[in-house]
């Protein structure tokens, strides 16, 4: 098994922070609802954070981060929604 994780901490960190919470926060943005946006700057963060812990070989971290990460995006999600 190749332990070479730098080409996924880069595509979780450009995933996350530039496709879908970027689109979460233009979306959020559009509409005015300054929760949405900051639950969606937050999963930005978490996930961004996430991938230099993957950089960084500390696998609990990231998996808390990326579950944060997760909750976030739901939760702005749901506040555009509702």
């Amino acid at each position: 098994m190749d332990d070479n994780f730098d080409k996924a901490a880069i595509a979780v960190i450009i995933v996350f922070g530039a496709l879908i919470v970027g689109g979460l926060m233009a979306a959020n943005l559009v509409v005015g609802d300054r929760n949405g946006f900051l639950f969606a700057l937050g999963s930005g963060f978490a996930a961004w954070i996430a991938g230099h812990m993957m950089l960084f070989d500390l696998p609990r971290t990231y998996a808390v981060l990326v579950g944060v990460a997760a909750i976030m995006a739901v939760a702005s999600t749901l506040s555009y929604v509702f």
